[in-house]
């Protein structure tokens, strides 16, 4: 390799595929990469809430990073056996515990607070000898489609700082499109992956429930929340879902299945043969005609690659939205009792009054919890409650059974399942903050597969008539998330080949903070 391609910013477009194979070779470090990005950071994103840059980070993890990057050095020059992925940066999404790092959950309620363990998923990053850069940044709680619910302040698109990342995980998704990082983690509750992938074009997947451990993960509605990959390809986000994936004895939910030749079904990018299911009720209308074009411009090319494109039916997905708002806020309600101003986190007394366990909470909860989160425990605790349970949450639950055997129905007519991700693209800040039902339909193609469990990925399809990304969905069956990455990768070099290039060469450039320094910024 010639030293001009090694300059830092070539380092910080590679994928992750290119650096770890220019790693094992030996042509570059891992503390070389690991600067790259931290410099990268350093230029771009500014500080949570100061109004400058994408502030896609809440904690920057400088030093941590670089002596596990020279940990790594180390061991290869030393001729170790090391994971094909070993040297190569990753940023954490902030609901994800890691000992010795803060973690908030983007809430004011865990401001301060250092875990003293690692989350499952993070115990296998640090195995892989894979840098940690940092902790990114979202919706309070994961409780968001805009990352403008983060207590610390939002994340900016790249593709135009005036709109929305996404959320709940804008965070990630912007580090990754924005070349802060390869590879970074999210958690898909609703389509908290694959939604700010859609609207930054980038990758996101949501593995089958179960797939990758929830252990250590600050749990927002357990039945439906799920860790998963987010990366600038549809091979890298192989490479990292098989690192976070497998079978974890921690997690009673976790599948006993080994994780699968993801990265090789990545690589086979032939659809010869495959079923493709568009799904009738999320198309049409309500999507943009932007983002319907460039998804049916998406379905030509499968075609003429030699997939059967067929139409398929799930009546029910027209209701599993608000199935959704009626599960999700009962077991949120119900998870975040814990935060109580008793054992960790914010404490705040009365001002007035006796010092009571029962006005100690309420104080604490009233100053910690942002309106959205309020918004949700209130509905969740109302839905729970005695003479309404049958009628809301257990109507709900009902709905998902549904919800479910549409899915059986329609994977019996084809191999994978296709949407748009999101019904438009990205949206500018502050447009939607008034009216939260119109920012929950964001979510109206995402959630079903998360009702019922099974993978889903987005991947970037092009260009709206505005300038921005849309997402192309893919979905498969329970415990077959090699068909996402099969469909995805081909899908991929397909588009790619007829753009002359990968879609985030596109990205406008981003202005440089000449005061910003994020080596070692810990969220205030």
């Amino acid at each position: 390799m010639g030293a001009a391609s090694a300059t830092p910013d070539a380092l910080v477009r590679a994928t992750a595929a290119d650096l770890a194979g220019r790693l094992a070779a030996g042509e570059v470090s891992s503390e070389d990469v690991v600067r790259a990005h931290l410099d990268r950071i350093a230029a771009v994103d500014g500080a949570p809430g100061d109004g400058e840059g994408l502030a896609a980070f809440l904690h920057v993890s400088g030093e941590q990073a670089l002596a596990s990057a020279r940990a790594v050095d180390a061991r290869r020059a030393a001729g170790e056996p090391l994971h094909a992925l070993a040297g190569v940066p990753v940023a954490v999404k902030d609901v994800v515990v890691t000992r010795g790092t803060p973690t908030t959950a983007g809430s004011r309620i865990l401001q301060g607070w250092v875990p003293p363990y690692d989350a499952t998923l993070v115990e296998r990053l640090h195995a892989a000898g894979m840098p940690v850069l940092g902790k990114t940044n979202m919706d309070e709680f994961a409780m968001g489609s805009s990352t403008e619910h983060s207590a610390y302040g939002p994340t900016r698109n790249p593709w135009d700082t005036t709109r929305t990342p996404g959320g709940s995980g804008g965070g990630s998704a912007a580090a990754v499109a924005a070349f802060e990082a390869p590879l970074a983690v999210g958690t898909d509750t609703g389509g908290s992956i694959r939604q700010p992938a859609a609207v930054t074009g980038s990758v996101g997947v949501k593995p089958t429930y179960g797939g990758v451990s929830r252990y250590g993960l600050v749990a927002m509605a357990s039945s439906l929340d799920q860790a998963g990959p987010c990366a600038r390809t549809v091979l890298d986000a192989a490479l990292l879902h098989e690192v976070m994936g497998g079978h974890d004895p921690r997690d009673a939910t976790s599948l006993p299945d080994p994780v699968g030749a993801l990265a090789d079904a990545a690589r086979t990018r032939d659809v010869r043969g495959m079923r493709v299911g568009v799904v009738r009720e999320l198309t049409g209308e309500g999507f943009s005609a932007g983002v319907s074009a460039s998804f049916r411009a998406a379905l030509d090319l499968l075609a003429d690659a030699g997939a059967e494109v067929v139409e398929v039916s799930c009546p029910t997905f027209a209701h599993a939205l608000d199935a959704y708002y009626l599960i999700m806020p009962s077991e949120a309600s119900s998870n975040l009792a814990r935060f109580d101003g008793m054992r960790f986190g914010l404490r705040v007394e009365p001002a007035e009054g006796p010092v009571t366990a029962e006005r100690v909470m309420a104080a604490t909860r009233g100053a910690g919890f942002g309106p959205e989160v309020k918004r949700r425990i209130i509905l969740g605790t109302y839905a729970l409650s005695a003479g309404y349970y049958d009628a809301y949450y257990g109507s709900a639950q009902k709905v998902r059974t549904l919800v479910q055997r549409d899915f059986a129905a329609a994977f019996e007519q084809a191999d994978v399942l296709v949407s748009p991700t999101a019904p438009t693209t990205a949206f500018p800040l502050g447009s939607k903050l008034d009216d939260p039902l119109a920012m929950y339909a964001g979510d109206i193609a995402t959630i079903p597969a998360n009702l019922a469990g099974v993978p889903g990925m987005s991947l970037p399809s092009g260009l709206a008539e505005d300038g921005l990304p849309v997402g192309f969905q893919v979905l498969a069956p329970a415990r077959a998330d090699e068909r996402l990455y099969r469909l995805g990768g081909a899908l991929e070099a397909l588009l790619d080949e007829q753009r002359g290039g990968a879609l985030l060469d596109a990205l406008p450039e981003l202005p440089a903070l000449a005061t910003a320094d994020r080596s070692e910024a810990v969220t205030a």
